[in-house]
C-alpha cells in the first residue's frame, strides 16, 4: 500500500514477530537512508499485531490483505497488485516468502485444486462488518477469534483480550453480575 504494508507472520518463537519488526527498523531504515540521503524514521508508529484465531479467521485475514488494494482503488483485481501474495496463492507463481499454512494446504489435494478454490474465495466479497472487525483487532492489538478462542487466549495471557462492553445500565443486577464475571 501506499502508506501501510499488512504481514501475515506466523513466527516459530515468543519473540520473533518483535525482533524481526526491530531490526527492520534499525537496519532497513539506516539503509533507506543512506540511499536516499535523508534522515529520520520513516515510520509513523509502531507495528501493530493481532494474535488470530488460523483454523476460523486466516484465509479471511488473507483475502483481507489481498483485497486491500482492491478496496483502495488502486487496481481492480488483487492479480493487478505486484506485491500481493496472491500471486502464489491463487495463480501459483514461485515465491521464497511465501509458506503455505495449513488452513490454506486444506483447501485441496494438489497446488492446482488449492488454488482454485482459493480464487472461488474471492468471488464473495468481505462483509463490513468482518473488515471492521479485523481492523479494530488489529489497530487495537486485540486477538481475532471465537469466543472460545478469546477466552483460552485470555487464561494463558492472564489479560483481556477485547474491549469491554460498553453503554448498560450500570447500576443493574444483572450489568453488576456481568462485571464480576469479567473482571474476576
Amino acid at each position: 500500500m501506499t502508506n501501510h504494508v499488512h504481514l501475515l507472520i506466523t513466527p516459530h518463537h515468543e519473540q520473533s514477530l518483535g525482533k524481526a519488526m526491530q531490526m527492520l527498523g534499525r537496519y532497513y531504515v539506516q539503509y533507506y537512508n543512506f540511499c536516499y540521503r535523508r534522515t529520520g524514521t520513516l515510520w509513523e508508529g509502531r507495528y501493530k499485531a493481532t494474535l488470530i484465531d488460523s483454523e476460523a479467521y486466516l484465509l479471511t485475514c488473507m483475502r483481507y490483505i489481498e483485497l486491500n488494494p482492491v478496496r483502495a482503488g488502486m487496481v481492480n483485481d488483487p492479480a493487478d497488485y505486484p506485491w500481493s501474495s496472491y500471486h502464489y496463492n491463487a495463480l501459483g507463481q514461485p515465491s521464497d516468502l511465501v509458506v503455505p499454512q495449513p488452513e490454506f494446504l486444506r483447501l485441496g489435494v494438489s497446488n492446482e485444486a488449492r488454488q482454485a478454490a482459493y480464487r472461488e474465495l474471492f468471488k464473495h466479497q468481505l462483509s463490513e462488518n468482518c473488515i471492521t472487525e479485523i481492523r479494530e483487532a488489529t489497530n487495537k492489538a486485540w486477538v481475532l477469534g471465537n469466543d472460545r478462542f478469546k477466552q483460552r487466549i485470555q487464561e494463558q495471557l492472564g489479560r483481556r483480550v477485547e474491549p469491554k462492553a460498553k453503554g448498560g445500565d450500570r447500576k443493574s443486577e444483572k450489568f453488576k453480575a456481568n462485571r464480576t464475571l469479567s473482571v474476576g
